[in-house]
């Protein structure tokens, strides 16, 4: 496997490898990173990682849009928008091409 994940799966299996523990435990950890998210959003909270970066939510207004095909006036609903917002870090690591990893937990 490559070490430039694209999927789910290779990310999984990079976690793996980089933690030392198996896909399933991966996996898991995968699935309870993005459920907290998803939870955290969906109470109108935001979830900040110091240097990757921060999930929020917001709300976007109902509006009036065209159907593309017969030019039809259409009312697109009011909606809440996940957003992500990269961090310092994780911007400086894309462009310099260099991986930073944060071994310390709080």
């Amino acid at each position: 496997m490559s070490n430039t994940p694209t999927n789910k799966q290779e990310l999984i299996e990079l976690m793996a490898e980089e933690a030392g523990i198996s896909k399933a435990e991966a996996g898991k950890a995968l699935a309870a990173f993005t459920d907290g998210i998803i939870r955290s959003l969906q109470a109108g909270k935001q979830v900040s990682l110091l240097g990757f970066g921060a999930f929020s939510a917001k709300p976007r207004a109902a509006r009036e849009g065209r159907n593309p095909r017969t030019g039809e006036t259409i009312t697109i609903a009011a909606a809440i928008l996940p957003t992500f917002k990269a961090g310092k870090a994780l911007k400086d690591a894309v462009n310099s091409g260099s991986v930073v990893a944060e071994t310390e937990t709080n």
